[in-house]
């Protein structure tokens, strides 16, 4: 009921498009690929569907893709993830090593456009900028036609990154990624999905405002809309939310 909620208040924003995760670990596919399907037949925003490597054969890997396609889904958002609980990361025996030969495989399946994501942080298993940028462009070699940025808080990491992949020869469209801060539990949880700690201005304005969750959510939004502002002036292509299922946040930075 949350998610269907959500989607009905965003689509009037007339969302580019809207895709529904099942987790970096690849938890809830099956939940996931039903909720895809259901957003994609109710005449809403175009669906990009989401897979990962992470626990999943070739076979599965290829079903889901067959759920997409029949679904009239053709757009899809290709991603290694991370094993669940953190642990170091081990491919499935029938599966696949990582994104750029998901990237592969999902081409080789059909008429699929598909996009990657990108780290406006450095990875944190690697914190190497230049590492990341090679990693984008293997994907994008691959046939990736997009990317997505994971979460980050400061505009100049973003055009860093895109200055990098500019200068690489790589022209997909890199598109940042914008997660809210709607209550001060979320801090360390993002320090750890960014990896990079939020900073200290950002901290320091949340917990400003004390428990006031409504006022929290208010800054953290008001957040949000400073950085979107300067990347859009900066040139980016357009603005990832990350809702969580969620409309008021995002719909307060629109």
């Amino acid at each position: 009921p949350i998610l269907w909620a959500a989607v009905e208040a965003l689509t009037p924003l007339e969302p580019s498009f809207v895709s529904v995760t099942y987790g970096a670990n690849g938890s809830r596919r099956d939940r996931t690929i039903r909720a895809t399907r259901r957003i994609a037949a109710s005449g809403g925003p175009l669906t990009v569907g989401h897979l990962t490597c992470v626990g999943q054969s070739k076979a599965e890997l290829a079903e889901a893709l067959a759920e997409y396609r029949e679904a009239g889904v053709t757009n899809i958002l290709a991603i290694r993830g991370d094993m669940p609980g953190g642990g170091e990361w081990t491919a499935h025996p029938d599966g696949l090593a990582n994104a750029t030969e998901l990237v592969k495989f999902v081409k080789a399946e059909g008429e699929f456009c598909v996009g990657v994501a990108a780290f406006a942080n450095p990875h944190e298993t690697s914190n190497d900028p230049d590492l990341d940028a090679q990693i984008l462009l293997d994907e994008v070699e691959a046939g990736a036609e997009f990317a997505i940025t994971q979460l980050f808080f400061e505009g100049e990491r973003y055009g860093e990154l895109v200055s990098r992949m500019r200068g690489l020869g790589c022209e997909i469209p890199i598109i940042p990624g914008i997660m809210p801060v709607t209550n001060l539990a979320q801090i360390e949880r993002f320090a750890e999905l960014s990896g990079a700690d939020l900073p200290a201005s950002v901290v320091e304005r949340l917990r400003s405002v004390g428990d006031d969750r409504a006022a929290v959510r208010h800054v953290g939004a008001e957040i949000a809309s400073e950085l979107s502002v300067t990347l859009l002036r900066g040139g980016a292509p357009g603005l990832h939310f990350f809702t969580q299922n969620r409309s008021t946040a995002t719909r307060e930075i629109v």
